[in-house]
């Protein structure tokens, strides 16, 4: 499982292991992880053009004293202060005394050369802001961002990208983009949701030795959680034992809808899939191991979990009688806008709501774009307010519970699943897992993952249909197994 940790938590842990350790030790000891991650994309030191950008925190000390083993190793290395009288002073002498050297952003240089100086370099060290910075960069850094961004030579950023919330992954305002992140102690939350991801790069993690809490802010399932996690038959399972799932999708003018939610489940590893609907003679003839219904959610049959929602358009009937049943629920698309909040916080089955940005949005009054730009408040605001699991869909998938705890960012994913009815073929595999048995939370973060993972391998590079991730689902599921 990889975690990320709050900048309060982190701060909290550094002071505490900095009353172990001598004087300056913890930043030595980043500094030593930066320059062997920035040694490492140069490939050769010697002879390199290195440049810092330095700022007048802990990532500016950071920069200056990993700027000083890149100098020792031959490499030029000029620092740019963006506020000399409150650089790092013990870092600013290393490096002098390694044969660095050091120019002011503003000095006699003047503006357009040390732009160039950045501009030339074969590496640009981003130590702007720490991980406490706020509110996108000031205006004095915004050309150095700009002239690093232009730069022929990589940009590394010192634990975070400077400009990008930590907390949030928030950018408000001009941040630097950077190839790389060499990040340290554990993860911030904006290293791992957009669109401060986005800035990030790769992601280099540092040990430098922090204790952490045992629950993380923020949290990403990897191959080994997610193996754990999947069900797996037995010899003594049986259709029930496996899961059976109920479709209430499509309409009319939505069929696909239907059976592309119906194809989610039924590579999803459900035991049986009940489609009730009145697509039900596109879903049988595209899978006739369906148990189709046309009586309604109340005399389908039995089932263990329920996915109500996908092209449904106006039918609040069955999306209230689907929300009635006392089993795990999975909303999705018109569903969402057709559950009302009283009756779903009213429910003592698990509720798993899955929007996307807009969705999101019109569920909580505000514009898409507040959605994007702060994707965990509202991951959190959509759990708390319906009492429910919400699934926010989108370049980084947020998952968060009502009761809180850490919410789960899945890192699998292509932007090639942007395409019409995969968030269809998404509900269907995790109403299945919520039909095997796995909470809520469980259910959404890992039917996510196996349908990222499923249309990295379907589209391979190139444009995928939604029934193409659908076929893939078996060959993700394999992967995770390995």
């Amino acid at each position: 499982m990889r975690t990320a940790y709050s900048v309060e938590t982190v701060r909290t842990a550094e002071r505490e292991l900095m009353t172990r350790l001598p004087e300056g030790a913890l930043m030595q000891r980043a500094a030593a992880g930066l320059a062997a991650a920035c040694a490492d994309l140069l490939g050769r030191v010697y002879g390199s053009r290195v440049v810092l950008l330095v700022g007048s925190g802990d990532n500016g000390g950071d920069a200056l004293y990993a700027g000083a083993r890149l100098a020792r190793r031959g490499a030029g290395v000029t620092a740019v202060l963006l506020a000399p009288e409150r650089a790092h002073a013990g870092g600013l002498a290393v490096l002098r005394r390694a044969g660095g050297r050091v120019v002011s952003a503003d000095g006699t240089e003047g503006a357009r050369g040390v732009e160039e100086l950045v501009e030339r370099a074969d590496l640009v060290i981003d130590g702007i802001v720490g991980i406490g910075g706020k509110g996108g960069l000031r205006p004095d850094a915004v050309p150095l961002a700009a002239a690093a961004e232009r730069s022929r030579g990589a940009v590394v950023a010192v634990d975070l990208p400077s400009g990008v919330d930590a907390d949030t992954g928030e950018v408000r305002g001009v941040a630097v983009r950077a190839d790389l992140t060499v990040t340290f102690g554990t993860h911030k939350p904006g290293l791992l949701i957009d669109p401060a991801r986005e800035y990030a790069g790769s992601v280099r993690l540092v040990d430098i030795g922090l204790e952490l809490p045992a629950e993380p802010e923020l949290e990403a399932l990897q191959h080994a959680d997610v193996e754990r996690l999947l069900p797996v038959p037995r010899a003594e399972s049986d259709k029930y034992r496996r899961g059976v799932v109920g479709i209430a999708a499509g309409s009319a003018r939505y069929p696909g809808a239907a059976v592309l939610a119906v194809a989610g489940a039924l590579r999803g590893g459900a035991g049986a899939v009940r489609y009730v609907g009145p697509a039900g003679d596109a879903v049988i003839t595209r899978f006739p191991e369906t148990l189709v219904s046309d009586h309604g959610p109340k005399h389908a049959g039995r089932v263990q979990a329920w996915v109500v929602g996908p092209g449904a358009g106006d039918d609040a009937a069955t999306v209230g009688e689907v929300l009635a049943a006392d089993v795990p629920v999975l909303v999705d698309a018109d569903g969402l806008r057709l559950a009302e909040a009283g009756v779903v916080r009213a429910r003592r089955a698990p509720t798993l709501m899955t929007p996307h940005a807009g969705e999101a949005a019109a569920l909580l009054g505000v514009d898409r774009a507040d959605v994007e730009g702060g994707r965990l408040a509202a991951v959190r605001e959509l759990a708390g307010r319906y009492g429910a699991t919400v699934l926010l869909k989108g370049s980084t998938t947020l998952v968060a519970d009502s009761g809180g705890g850490a919410v789960r960012v899945n890192p699998t994913g292509t932007s090639w699943l942007a395409t019409a009815g995969s968030g269809d073929v998404l509900s269907g595999l995790a109403g299945s897992l919520l039909a095997a048995g796995l909470s809520a939370v469980d259910a959404g973060s890992v039917g996510a993952y196996v349908h990222g993972l499923a249309g990295r391998l379907a589209a391979d590079g190139a444009p995928v249909g939604a029934h193409d991730v659908a076929e893939a689902v078996p060959e993700a599921w394999r992967n995770v197994f390995g």
